[in-house]
């Protein structure tokens, strides 16, 4: 003992009886003096810190603390002498601290002071009680109750998993503890360790276990200490960290899932507390990682396709976007790729096979693209490609090595099956300044190359943007007047070659908007087809159409029939038939006063609703006419099975017709088929008295065009046939009659 303390001096101790109690207490009891000098140190403080009395007294009582705390220790001290704030004096409290062996002990710490003497110098005195294994489970169960408590209120399992590494931590003082996750390739991943250094951790996620690495693990729990720490020790070391704990994690199931590791930075050797630590964190790292799994799982539904495991339509969005957000000079590609006829593999050899056959492609596509290439599955048969870093050039480069890839063969259910793909390119910035429409754009060069290059690739043109924007802006401007009743029908005149009167009219739609303009039937049209609105057009023809003839008769002008054109969408609707019955009905007309113009997609159209349909309107008695005969992909046998009355003779066939040889065998070839079927022909697009004498010749019924009048307005049409042009019509087909008749 020091002069310090002596059991006679009233200055320090007033009793021989005290001290006596004080060496004898079986908690640890330490004194120190103003000048934080270590004055007593009691038996049982002895055997809590393993210093004897004599290394102890007279040195600072940071020799004590933690090493980690020792250099400001006195400063804390320091500040409760001054202000006399106690924060700590006249409290309890659990502290960890180092032995001399540098092991870590956890105590319970009281601190008492007081003014002693004539000069009223300030003592301190610690009472410190060793923990028991109560103790440490009392932690434990707490630790258990922070982390349900942080994943029932729906904090994001990488924070529970933060928050759990960060109070182990403070359980054994300087020490740094890490989650490490398991993946399905057994390929080691950081899930937390915020005091992990970063080339430490990043060597853990370079390492994939081995099955008998695994098996190690299921044997031993232990045997995690070898795979974190052992073959990366001298790393550790030079990284500042010194010692480990590790336990592999199993889960209900008992799979390896992770490991839970406890590193030191101490130098000296420890007890076996950290282990204990970590053995009993370990079940609440399992409610960590299977929380963290359930949330990779729901996410994956929740932004995955479940068929192919690629990305869904959400989630691309969301990572073109993030693309698009980038910093600094950004190129990339956007893929939309159509598997050409997959409805007759679907069809023929059932979903089930349908399904193995897009998961195979899925599969290809996959091998095809480098690992930074982006691949979801938008639905269906589509599929979406994000080529990052990529001009046209090189997506051009790789849309025809997918091509050349897809010629090998697919076998599904015995069956050789070659894949042909429609591709649609579009390239940031120059496509969109956004997702949508850069997604829009390739989309619509799909769709285009499907119809002109079937099997091959399209690049996303002007055209192909003029196209959208008419969809976009004409589309919402066409369906406000189609409801404002904005649009309106003119009337081009048809003649009958050998009488020299009014055949009939044919109603052709017409649209003036008040901002935009006149706008030119091949272009609105094609807005209302791709848009839907074209049913709504046609059935407002019908009934507009019907209309008219009937208000020009009660001014004196008979029309004989009417001509309305319906598109293939009209057709596929059943109840088209009971539309048209109804039309008439209400406007008390005859049926033939009124002629239906098919197109040659309907005339080809194999539905059977389709040809139901047609044979309804014939049988209520309404023409039907098959409108720009010979431009497309016309059928003759498919024209003997329709329930035709007239066939329609396309303007580019006339267009040539006193020069052109070919365009003279053609027409001559379709007015003889009109003929010999008992149809009448109609022959649009004659501007030259010429043109007429030769269709006159050829034995044409009906001819229309700008030699006659242009599509006019209903008044209009009024005008004209009480005009002298009317006259002119019917000496003009006189007079061609003459002239023709020599020839015959």
């Amino acid at each position: 003992m020091t002069d310090d303390i002596k059991p006679t001096t009233k200055l320090d101790m007033t009793a021989d009886v005290s001290l006596q109690l004080l060496e004898q207490a079986t908690d640890g009891v330490v004194i120190i003096n103003e000048r934080n000098e270590v004055v007593f140190f009691n038996p049982a403080a002895e055997k809590l810190w393993g210093f004897t009395e004599d290394e102890v007294i007279g040195r600072n009582v940071s020799c004590l603390v933690p090493s980690v705390y020792r250099a400001d220790h006195d400063s804390y001290i320091y500040k409760n002498r001054k202000t006399g704030v106690n924060r700590i004096v006249g409290t309890s409290r659990e502290v960890t601290f180092e032995n001399k062996a540098g092991d870590y002990i956890s105590g319970e710490m009281s601190i008492s002071t007081a003014l002693l003497g004539p000069e009223k110098k300030r003592y301190y005195m610690a009472f410190m009680k060793g923990v028991t294994e109560e103790s440490h489970r009392r932690k434990l169960l707490d630790l258990q109750n922070t982390v349900f408590q942080a994943i029932s209120n729906d904090m994001q399992v990488e924070d529970v998993a933060d928050l759990f590494c960060r109070e182990v931590e403070s359980f054994v003082p300087n020490t740094v503890s890490a989650i490490i996750l398991l993946d399905e390739n057994n390929r080691l991943s950081i899930l937390s360790g915020p005091g992990l250094p970063r080339r430490y951790a990043a060597a853990l996620e370079n390492m994939v276990l081995t099955e008998g690495d695994l098996a190690a693990l299921g044997n031993d729990l232990s045997e995690a200490n070898s795979i974190v720490w052992d073959s990366y020790r001298s790393l550790g070391i030079s990284l500042g960290l010194h010692n480990c704990w590790a336990s592999a994690i199993k889960s209900r199931n008992g799979r390896i899932s992770g490991i839970f590791a406890l590193y030191s930075r101490n130098q000296y050797k420890l007890s076996d507390w950290p282990q204990k630590i970590v053995t009993g964190c370990v079940p609440f790292c399992s409610v960590v990682i299977e929380n963290y799994e359930a949330q990779q799982h729901i996410s994956q539904l929740a932004n995955h396709d479940s068929l192919t495991g690629f990305l869904n339509r959400t989630a691309i969005h969301t990572v073109i976007k993030s693309m698009i957000d980038r910093p600094g000079d950004n190129e990339f590609a956007v893929f939309m790729i159509d598997v050409d006829r997959f409805r007759d593999i679907n069809d023929t050899l059932g979903h089930q096979n349908g399904d193995a056959f897009l998961k195979a492609i899925a599969e290809r596509l996959k091998g095809m693209s480098r690992s930074n290439y982006i691949l979801s599955r938008s639905g269906g048969d589509e599929f979406v490609i994000v080529m990052p870093d990529s001009d046209e050039e090189k997506a051009v480069a790789f849309a025809e090595s997918l091509i050349k890839a897809m010629q090998e063969p697919i076998e599904i259910a015995g069956n050789l099956l070659v894949v042909s793909l429609g591709i649609g390119i579009s390239i940031f910035p120059e496509n969109g300044p956004d997702g949508e429409s850069l997604l829009g754009h390739a989309e619509i060069a799909m769709r285009r190359c499907k119809k002109e290059a079937r099997g091959g690739y399209c690049v996303s043109s002007t055209a192909d943007n003029r196209a959208a924007q008419d969809r976009l802006l004409l589309g919402s401007a066409l369906r406000e007047s189609l409801a404002k009743g904005m649009l309106n029908l003119h009337y081009q005149p048809q003649i009958d070659i050998m009488e020299g009167k009014l055949y009939g009219v044919e109603a052709l739609s017409r649209w003036k908007h008040p901002t935009l303009g006149n706008i030119y039937p091949s272009r609105f049209i094609a807005v209302a087809e791709d848009t839907g609105q074209i049913e709504t057009i046609g059935t407002w023809s019908l009934e507009e159409a019907t209309r008219q003839i009937i208000e020009w008769e009660r001014k004196g002008l008979y029309v004989p029939t009417v001509s309305v054109n319906l598109s293939a969408a009209h057709f596929r609707n059943r109840g088209l038939p009971a539309l048209i019955e109804r039309i008439l009905k209400e406007r008390a007309l005859s049926p033939e006063r009124l002629t239906v113009e098919i197109t040659e997609s309907v005339m080809m159209d194999e539905n059977e609703d389709t040809m139901a349909g047609l044979a309804a309107i014939r049988n209520l008695g309404v023409g039907l006419s098959m409108d720009d005969f010979g431009t497309g992909y016309s059928s003759l046998s498919r024209l003997t099975r329709l329930p035709l009355t007239e066939i329609k003779i396309d303007r580019s066939f006339i267009m040539n017709l006193e020069h052109d040889p070919n365009a003279q065998a053609v027409t001559t070839a379709v007015i003889g088929i009109g003929n010999r079927l008992n149809m009448t022909v109609v022959t649009e697009g004659v501007e030259t008295e010429a043109q007429l004498k030769l269709l006159k010749g050829l034995n044409c019924d009906v001819v229309q065009g700008y030699l006659f009048a242009r599509p006019m307005a209903p008044e209009d049409l009024l005008q004209w046939s009480e005009g002298p042009a009317m006259s002119l019509v019917s000496d003009m087909a006189r007079h061609v009659l003459v002239e023709g008749e020599p020839s015959k």
